[in-house]
């Protein structure tokens, strides 16, 4: 064992704690206030709409080398729903990003 791999085994243990510490404490913090619980609610309830619409809107094709690969119908309509999802909310974010700076300079 080199110091290569103690370095990607340390770095692997850090990347773990800090997620399990991303998810944990707005947990703990969230539990104290109640109130912000409903605003994650919110945001939660409102990627699940956009994940819906994106979904319906997806395509099921399947090509004969995806067929090749294990892809049926399902996994390629879900696919094909999460990318128009992050279409959709970049799309999103770029025009929130517009309208702040526009916004900003107007003023």
């Amino acid at each position: 064992m080199d110091s290569i791999d103690i370095a990607l085994y340390v770095s692997y243990t850090l990347t773990i704690l800090a997620g399990l510490a991303a998810i944990v404490f707005p947990i703990i913090n969230s539990v104290s206030d109640p109130k912000s619980l409903t605003k994650a609610g919110a945001g939660v309830a409102g990627l699940v709409v956009v994940f819906i619409i994106s979904y319906a809107l997806s395509g099921s094709e399947v090509t004969a080398s995806a067929l090749e690969l294990g892809v049926d119908e399902g996994l390629s309509k879900f696919v094909g729903g999460l990318l128009t999802m992050m279409y959709i909310l970049i799309i999103g974010a770029l025009g929130g990003i517009v309208y702040t700076e526009v916004s900003k300079a107007v003023k």
